[in-house]
């Protein structure tokens, strides 16, 4: 990775990846592309504390530790996370990977099912099959975009699905690193680039469409090592017709810089 060029596009934790690449000798080119923004709504989730408590749900799905996270700190400042709970506590719990994992038992939160490595919808789905939900209410723990995947799975399956948002992903107040980093790729001045996530990889089409250049983005990429955190992020990249050079295994944030600085080091 010496002396390489690595875009990285990750928000929340990319300070780290700015930090491991330069541990590696790459030089980070840091364009966040996406905002996390709050979007719990406390009348909604009283009203929904409520309704669960009158007519419950058996099963309970949490997709990650921030949403999680962001539900009992409503739950908090209403004084109802004694009744989520004791709510929680009679259903099914599944988690879709470690983070909404350690957020739960944070709260001594029992966890019945776990999805398998590498934590996407598919294994979520694998993991409560064997829950009978046809007629049933299922709570779903929004990340930054509904899942619409899971929802119509779990639909076609009978089941009323009450979905709780708790954040939402957004393009960055200041887009113009984003900007300046598509004229880069174009200009053939990075080496590569890391996705972590397939929001990322929506935002930046949807900045270089705005602009008008979304075929020059998509040959830019064509032409770099393109490092794709996991399945879900390599789906997002063959929607946009970018073919991930490498995919981390498994889908961490540790094997993925490995897996690049080996590739860049060839």
């Amino acid at each position: 990775m010496r002396d390489k060029r690595v875009a990285i596009l990750e928000s929340r934790l990319g300070r780290q990846l700015v930090d491991l690449v330069a541990k590696h000798g790459g030089v980070p080119v840091h364009a966040p592309a996406l905002s996390e923004v709050p979007d719990v709504d406390p009348a909604f989730v009283k009203r929904l504390v409520d309704d669960l408590g009158a007519h419950p749900a058996r099963l309970a799905i949490f997709q990650t530790g921030v949403g999680t996270q962001a539900l009992f700190a409503a739950t908090d400042r209403l004084g109802i996370t004694d009744d989520l709970l004791e709510i929680l506590a009679a259903l099914t719990v599944a988690v879709r990977g470690p983070k909404p994992t350690v957020a739960l038992r944070a709260r001594h939160v029992r966890i019945d099912l776990s999805a398998r490595d590498p934590f996407t919808t598919h294994e979520v789905l694998d993991a409560v099959q064997s829950i009978a939900i046809d007629g049933a209410r299922v709570v779903v723990q929004r990340y930054g975009v509904t899942n619409v995947e899971l929802e119509d799975a779990l639909k076609v399956r009978g089941a009323e699905v009450v979905e709780i948002p708790t954040y939402r992903w957004a393009l960055p107040a200041n887009t113009q690193l984003l900007i300046d980093l598509i004229g880069a790729l174009e200009r053939r001045e990075v080496d590569a680039v890391m996705f972590t996530n397939a929001a990322q990889v929506r935002n930046l089409f949807a900045i270089a469409t705005t602009l008008g250049r979304a075929d020059a983005l998509r040959a830019a990429l064509a032409g770099t090592l393109i490092a794709s955190i996991g399945p879900v992020a390599s789906t997002a990249l063959r929607d946009f017709g970018v073919n991930p050079t490498l995919e981390a295994s498994p889908p961490k944030l540790g094997p993925l810089v490995s897996a690049l600085n080996a590739a860049l080091s060839r």
